[in-house]
């Protein structure tokens, strides 16, 4: 009877081993698929941090070109500003009626 025992109990331990090693070979593969999917994640990230940072830097750009252009219109209308008021007291000094335009 004791030889039967050692038997079932072989048995059983050896059921166990198998399903315990399927369990870890399952295992192995949930672990191979969730390595992958972070890979893929981190390379999106990587491609998305360098997506950022050019366009960090293109706005950077096109703001310091925006100042520029701001600035060189401001210089512009202060010039013609200029222009205007010698050429109106260019008119008054020699009497010639400043027309009034209304836009």
């Amino acid at each position: 009877m004791a030889h039967s025992s050692d038997y079932q109990e072989n048995y059983d331990l050896k059921k166990c081993n198998e399903e315990l090693e399927r369990k870890l070979r399952e295992s192995q593969v949930r672990e191979k698929k969730i390595r992958e999917e972070l890979y893929r994640a981190l390379e999106r990230v990587r491609v998305a941090e360098e997506g950022e940072e050019m366009l960090c830097s293109q706005l950077g750009e096109l703001e310091a070109e925006a100042v520029d252009q701001a600035r060189d219109f401001r210089a512009r209308m202060l010039a013609l500003m200029e222009e205007l008021s010698k050429a109106q007291k260019l008119l008054q000094v020699h009497s010639i009626p400043i027309p009034y335009i209304e836009w």
